[in-house]
Order: structure tokens, then C-alpha cells, then sequence
């Protein structure tokens, strides 16, 4: 049975002096696929979704801040409250008007090819926020990563597809990414698929010096993080093709520093290093729709239960094209063969968030057992010390 948690929001310094961090409040067992923001006023917001676990209607988005001079991260505000779906992987989008978005995913229990995108507005940098609204009604269409704000105007969502077969539920097998890009300010959206992409999900897009896009993205396969870049403004992208690092069917993240380097979060680890597998994410969940999940015959199939540990910071000199510095921010089994909460029985590193501030410090938050969120600022020059 893993530790309990200590979610006060205070910011300590670690064993490493460099390294301070906080476990960020909730009321909620479960706490999990944190999104981070430095906002203009100085402060910086972090969302996420909690609840008992994922997957079960009483799943929210939540919000806290850290204001400018604070050691202490803000009491959780609850952002969402719909009682029939699980409402996950917030986002939060500053416009180019000081508009600040926040966007989820809603979806019917366990079912991912249920979800739809919603989002709401805020006018005050997240103080108040208006009403919840549908952005993507495709069933099917999930979110985690940022919207990107090129020079000509045009906004870029990464979306990405859970598909299924009629009768089978939904265990990632068919997945799929597109881009999604509006020229007026979010009303509409065209849809620009990324081509070969089957497996290649949680597509997170950050720009180089020169213009080119360079995306990430998570593997269903959990075998490696995958790379794939366009020049034309996100209208099309080459075929994701495998990195140099494992990745093991969860989320990462990737931001452009001030320097023009490339800063990443994730988990070193893929299925290589996996004793066990599970079913599906939802293998705990009967929500009695009568599917059944399916049995692969032809073509590979999403790999679940690949520990979710060590959490792990990179930064690449070339665009993504090599890591040469990492460090390791939490070490451990990364047990996710549950995502049991109640029980503390989840022991995984997981869904990281990275953002640089103002001051050059890199701000990062991830899930912590899937009972916390756990908030960790470090600098750029602390990853590429010798260890």
C-alpha cells in the first residue's frame, strides 16, 4: 500500500536544495492529468480532473493558482460538474485577446469514444468563468495538449481519435491524430489528419526558431515516444516515426524554452520493462453497456499497465532530435495495474505538465500516486548538471 499523501500546497525545498515542490489541495481521493499556465499577472494555474477514480461521473476539473510571491498554492476550485459523464484532461489556452480557455474532455463512464470536447471562458485570467459550452461534439474526440498560436493567425489543436468496432468497448487499439486548426479565434475548426498516425496519440505540438513544428506524441504501443514535424503552418505532417526514448503508454509533454532548446517530461519506461499487462484503462469499471472488450487477431493492441515511474526531465540542443541531458525528478515501482484511489493501492509517476516562466525557472506538475498533484520548479541548468 502506497503513502499517504500531504496535500497542503506549500512550497519546500527538496534534499536537493535546487528543487522545491508542493503537493497541490484537493478534497478529491483521486487526482490526476495535471495542465499548467503562467499567466500575465505573474501567478500560474494549474488544472486538472479528481474525483474517486477515472472514469466514474463524480470526475471534475479542478483549478488552483499560485500567486506572484506565494509559497502556497490556492485552495481546488471545482471547474466542471457534470453528474452523468467523467470529465477529464482539462487544458487551459490564453488567447492572443487575454481571453483565458480552459478545455475537457466529457465522456460516459470508461468509454473514450463517447467523449466530447467542452470548454468555458474567463475574462479575469481564471478569477470567474462563464458558461460551459460544446467545442468538438464528434463523439470520440479527446484532448490533452495545449492549443499552439502561429504568427499567421491561425490556431492548432491536437485532438486525437478513440475508435472503436460495434460491440467492442473502447481500449485505445484504433487510435488515431489530427490537428485541428480555426482562423477565427475558435468558432470553427477544420480537420488536418496526421498521416500513419495509428497508435500515436496526445499530440503535443511546440515550434522551433525557424518556423518548423515539431510534434510529440504518446504511443499506444508503449514502445517509444514518436516525432513528426511540419513546415507549412501544421496544414500537413510527416508519419510519426520512433525517438530515441521509451515511452510507455502515457502522456509527456514538451515546451520551446527562451534559449530555442527543447524541454520534455516523461516517463522513461516502455513495455520492455513491464512484468505485467492489463486489459484496458477501464478494466476495473462495468458500467453493464453489454460491449465486450475486444480480442486482437490481426495488428497490435494497446499495451496497459507498463509502470508509470521514473518521472523524468530532458532537454534537447537540436529540435528534439537527441536528449543529451535528463534527470530523474521521482523514482519509484510506477505500480498503475490500478487506478484505485481509495484504497492508495496506485503508485505510478504520471501526465506531466511543463511550462517555462518569466524568470527561466521550469514550472512542472504530474500526478503522484493518482492521489496528488505534485508541483516541482527547477531550472534549466539543474537538468544538465553531472549527476
Amino acid at each position: 500500500m502506497s503513502e499517504t499523501v500531504t496535500r497542503d500546497g506549500i512550497i519546500r525545498p527538496q534534499q536537493d536544495a535546487h528543487v522545491k515542490a508542493a503537493m497541490l489541495p484537493s478534497s478529491c481521493p483521486q487526482n490526476h492529468a495535471a495542465n499548467l499556465l503562467p499567466l500575465p499577472d505573474g501567478s500560474l494555474m494549474c488544472v486538472w480532473f479528481g474525483g474517486t477514480q477515472e472514469g466514474i461521473a463524480d470526475i471534475s476539473v479542478w483549478g488552483s493558482r499560485l500567486t506572484p510571491g506565494s509559497q502556497q498554492w490556492s485552495d481546488a476550485v471545482k471547474l466542471s460538474d457534470d453528474a452523468t459523464r467523467s470529465e477529464q484532461n482539462p487544458v487551459l489556452f490564453l488567447a492572443p485577446d487575454n481571453v483565458l480557455w480552459l478545455l475537457w474532455t466529457a465522456q460516459i463512464s470508461g468509454n473514450q469514444d463517447t467523449a466530447i470536447v467542452r470548454y468555458r471562458q474567463s475574462r479575469d485570467l481564471g478569477k470567474t468563468w462563464g458558461d460551459i459550452a460544446t467545442l468538438l461534439d464528434k463523439p470520440g474526440t479527446f484532448i490533452r495538449q495545449p492549443i499552439v498560436v502561429l504568427d499567421n493567425g491561425s490556431w492548432l489543436l491536437p485532438v486525437f481519435y478513440c475508435r472503436t468496432r460495434p460491440g467492442e468497448k473502447w481500449v485505445g487499439n484504433d487510435d488515431i491524430s489530427a490537428v485541428k486548426i480555426s482562423r477565427d479565434g475558435g468558432k470553427t475548426w477544420r480537420d488536418v489528419e496526421v498521416p500513419e498516425s495509428l497508435g500515436c496519440v496526445h499530440m503535443n505540438i511546440t515550434p522551433l526558431s525557424n518556423g518548423t513544428l515539431v510534434a510529440l506524441f504518446r504511443s499506444r504501443w508503449a514502445d517509444n515516444i514518436y516525432y513528426s514535424q511540419s513546415t507549412d503552418n501544421g496544414e500537413s505532417w510527416s508519419v510519426p516515426e520512433p525517438t530515441e526514448l521509451p515511452n510507455n503508454n502515457s502522456s509527456i509533454q514538451v515546451t520551446t524554452l527562451a534559449s530555442g532548446e527543447l524541454a520534455l517530461v516523461f516517463n522513461a519506461m516502455s513495455a520492455a520493462g513491464a512484468r505485467e499487462r492489463r486489459a484496458s484503462l477501464y478494466d476495473e469499471i462495468d458500467d453493464g453497456d453489454g460491449r465486450k472488450e475486444p480480442v486482437v487477431t490481426d495488428g497490435r493492441a494497446a499495451f496497459w499497465g507498463a509502470p508509470r515511474a521514473p518521472m523524468t526531465v530532458a532537454i534537447s540542443p537540436d529540435g528534439g532530435k537527441s536528449w543529451p541531458w535528463q534527470r530523474h525528478l521521482d523514482e519509484g515501482d510506477g505500480y498503475c495495474m490500478t487506478n484505485n484511489s481509495l484504497e492508495k493501492l496506485n503508485r505510478e509517476f504520471s501526465y506531466p505538465s511543463i511550462k517555462q516562466g518569466p524568470e527561466g525557472d521550469l514550472h512542472i506538475a504530474y500526478t503522484y500516486f493518482r492521489q496528488a498533484i505534485k508541483y516541482v520548479r527547477v531550472t534549466p541548468e539543474w537538468i544538465k548538471e553531472p549527476v
